[in-house]
């Protein structure tokens, strides 16, 4: 603590305010002289950005220093300048049309910009990310299935993702990286627009919504040193930017998709800009009959904002989505169902699962000047989830006359975070501080018990008065501040350091029941029990990056930040046949490590290779017992995970030394090695053990060509060996805990663009390969899930 209040001292009173200039200038066409209106005039590292007016002027005031000054305008080329600023200055601008002849420097740089990904900048919208590792998808630069959100493309150039492929439909997302646990991407702070979207940020981060594909411009990710700035989890920050329509006052765009199983995508999207007003909203529609018997699904997915510009100095925006969804799950494979090759099978019948999702938000941002900004991020959640069927082991026959189990959940909460970001000098260098604060206040009821014995999907408990297994009440509050600074200390070096507070309370209420039957399934004891607690801890994060530039296109970057993980209410009560929960069990903690080297290091070759260290302490997992055949949820010890992840890019007629002005060929390679060790544990049978679900390694490559309006992506991904459990068992006959075996599987992609059409179509798991990502303990299986087999799809829409 005596460390940490000097570091906060510094950060929040070094923001002393310096000498400040007026730049300012107008941007013009090459072509026809014309002044170019709404051009974004912005500057690197601060971020500070302002348009061209109707006369193509523009004016911003900045600390006397360096900068590096650019223009951007849509089918136009970037134009960048560096300046040193010690008076008032005129800097013009001169942008030519794309489609003209471009000079070789700039074909280069277009084509190291749009392979589909990128870096965020040092400082983005009211985000700090000098000095850490970051990606930044933009989807419309490269072809993906982007109808079913196939993750294993949209992510094929993130280094260290594991991905779990139980879902053909892509409704829902499972990623994680570094070892953590990929289920629903609950070690992520997954945001949309920069708000949460998740059940319960604290007591139940899990993602069952995530929002089109087709509607994303882009996703940043932010690694475990996000903790500071966006939560404390593990993983980091996933943020879903949506698309916006800033150059006309309508735009519609439609677009019809059919593909193998009966599938069946219907996307819509409306969207424009006047003086004022700035609205996008988007509506889809899937069904698909699925590759295995019992494995049907349909989803109605909305969505809909609004910002209006009051001044240049105050713009508010609202956004709500929905979605609704219900899926048939045909449960899981048998060991042997697998090893035979036997898996378009289904050993459940009455298994389903309904998603309603109600997301609400409202943003405020207001400009005191151009050194200091304020952004206002308000959101509430009301919905649910309910899973419902036998939760039985897979190798038990489902008996249609038993009653199946429902698990219903209801979530309702509500957050608001406060940034405010300020630019100033020290030192005669610019610097730039975010400081902030957060509040959410969660609600989540959970009940379990029996529902009706039939297979159709009935959502309703048989006695909700009196439920067989649990009813709960898990109330959750999170109070947080935080602040990060970019101190620049030459033209080359910049510190970044941080601090979070956070007080979390969790709650847990409600009465559970424990029946005891006999091998004929007659009760033979019923035990009722009360549970009321109350857990409340508050604690203090840091953390330090720094930033050396080795040239103007090259970084080098090292940082250190702490994280926690408080236990989840899965952890605190839940009723399975599968596996029984250690009452004692307690949040966990540690720290993340990198160090990395990231740029152009050729011009054709652009690298992002870094090391990394996660220390993870009381880390949850579930165990096997010797003897038996139900696993036991507990912290199981201490693990470490180090690794290298890299992502390398080569421009291929770039390294032949030829010129195509209008097509590029990128070939990129995704490596990643991992060690996860459980270092520390009070079970002799797990200490020295792999972590569950850490493939030693990952590797994806592939190659991207584009000319003029048409682009293909063919990848290939392999996935080494993984266990399910802490104590890495090879096989166990229920299927629920065993190795995941080695895997390939390749996909092809096609994006064709003429004019206001589109036409997208492909192929994944093109060699029609049987392989299986996880065992699930309950939902969707128990059992193996087994990956989609090879499938089409093909998509048509066209622009208004």
């Amino acid at each position: 603590m005596r460390f940490y209040l000097p570091l906060l001292f510094i950060l929040i009173s070094v923001s002393l305010h310096a000498q400040t200039y007026e730049i300012f200038g107008q941007v013009v066409s090459k072509e026809t002289g014309n002044p170019i209106t709404d051009a974004t005039v912005f500057v690197e590292v601060l971020g500070a950005q302002t348009s061209t007016d109707s006369l193509g002027n523009y004016s911003l005031k900045l600390p006397e220093g360096i900068h590096v000054v650019g223009v951007f305008s849509l089918e136009m080329t970037t134009s960048v300048q560096k300046v040193d600023l010690n008076s008032n200055l005129r800097l013009d601008f001169i942008l030519k049309d794309i489609l003209s002849e471009l000079e070789e420097v700039e074909v280069t740089e277009v084509r190291l910009q749009t392979n589909g990904i990128t870096r965020l900048n040092a400082i983005e919208g009211f985000g700090i990310y000098e000095a850490k590792k970051n990606e930044l998808i933009i989807l419309d630069d490269f072809a993906a299935n982007k109808v079913s959100n196939n993750a294993r493309q949209i992510f094929a150039k993130v280094p260290g993702l594991n991905i779990w492929e139980s879902d053909f439909a892509g409704i829902q997302l499972d990623i994680a990286a570094r070892g953590l646990g990929p289920s629903r991407t609950a070690n992520f702070n997954t945001r949309q627009n920069g708000y949460d979207m998740s059940a319960d940020a604290l007591g139940y981060p899990e993602s069952y919504y995530m929002p089109s594909m087709q509607a994303v411009e882009r996703i940043e990710i932010v690694r475990g040193a996000a903790s500071l700035q966006y939560g404390s989890q593990f993983g980091g920050m996933l943020n879903f930017k949506l698309k916006e329509v800033n150059d006309k006052p309508l735009e519609v765009n439609m677009e019809q998709a059919v593909g193998s199983f009966g599938l069946l995508n219907s996307y819509v999207s409306l969207g424009g800009k006047t003086d004022k007003v700035q609205y996008f909203s988007y509506y889809q529609y899937r069904q698909g009959e699925g590759w295995r018997p019992n494995s049907s699904f349909y989803s109605h997915l909305g969505f809909a904002s609004m910002n209006y510009e009051f001044s240049e100095r105050l713009k508010v925006g609202v956004e709500y989505s929905f979605l609704h969804y219900v899926a048939q799950q045909p449960g899981g494979l048998r060991n042997d169902d697998f090893e035979q090759g036997d898996i378009k099978i289904s050993h459940r019948g009455r298994n389903w699962f309904q998603v309603s999702w109600n997301l609400f938000a409202a943003t405020l941002d207001y400009k005191f000047s151009d050194q200091t900004k304020l952004n206002v991020r308000s959101f509430g959640l009301v919905s649910g989830r309910d899973a419902l069927g036998n939760l039985e082991q897979i190798d038990r026959i489902d008996d249609p006359t038993v009653n199946r189990t429902l698990i219903s959940d209801q979530f309702k909460n509500f957050g608001s975070e406060v940034r405010l970001l300020h630019y100033y000098n020290i030192f005669g260098r610019k610097s730039a501080l975010v400081v902030g604060g957060r509040y959410y206040n969660g609600l989540t009821l959970r009940q379990q018990g029996d529902a009706s014995p039939e297979a159709d999907a009935d959502f309703n408990h048989l006695n909700p008065n009196e439920l067989e297994d649990f009813d709960y009440d898990f109330p959750s509050q999170n109070h947080a501040l935080f602040a990060e600074n970019i101190f620049n200390l030459t033209d080359k070096l910049s510190i970044t350091p941080g601090l979070r507070f956070e007080h979390i309370r969790t709650d847990a209420t409600g009465i559970w029941r424990q029946i005891v039957r006999d091998f004929a399934g007659n009760i033979k004891a019923e035990n009722t029990f009360e549970d009321d607690r109350v857990v409340r801890r508050s604690f203090l994060l840091g953390g330090l990056g720094v930033s050396y530039r080795l040239s103007d296109q090259v970084n080098l970057y090292t940082n250190y930040s702490e994280n926690f993980r408080s236990v989840t209410f899965s952890d605190l009560r839940l009723n399975n046949p599968n596996f029984l929960l250690d009452s004692l069990i307690t949040d966990e903690s540690g720290f993340n490590m990198d160090l990395g080297v990231r740029g152009n290091v050729l011009d054709w070759l652009n690298v992002d290779v870094s090391l990394f260290y996660l220390q993870y302490n009381d880390r949850i997992g579930v165990l096997l017992p010797a003897g038996s055949t139900l696993l036991f949820r507990t912290n199981v010890g201490d693990s470490r995970h180090f690794g290298i992840e890299s992502l390398l890019e080569m421009d291929v007629f770039g390294l032949l030394g030829k010129e195509f002005e209008d097509q590029r060929l990128s070939l990129f390679t995704n490596f990643s090695l991992i060690n996860a060790t459980y270092i520390k544990s009070d079970d002799n049978a797990i200490k020295g053990k792999q972590v569950e679900y850490v493939p030693n390694v990952m590797f994806r490559t592939g190659l991207s060509y584009a000319l003029k309006d048409f682009k293909a992506t063919y990848q290939f991904s392999y996935m080494g060996d993984q266990f399910s459990d802490a104590t890495n068992s090879s096989t166990n006959p229920n299927a629920l805990t065993g190795l995941i075996p080695a895997y390939t599987v390749m996909d092809i992609s096609f994006d064709y663009q003429p004019g206001r059409y589109k036409i997208t179509a492909g192929v994944n798991n093109l060699t029609n390969q049987q392989y299986f990502t996880r065992r699930a303990e309950s939902y969707p299986g128990p059992g193996i899930i087994p990956a989609t087999i090879r499938s089409f799809y093909l998509s048509l829409g066209v622009r208004i």
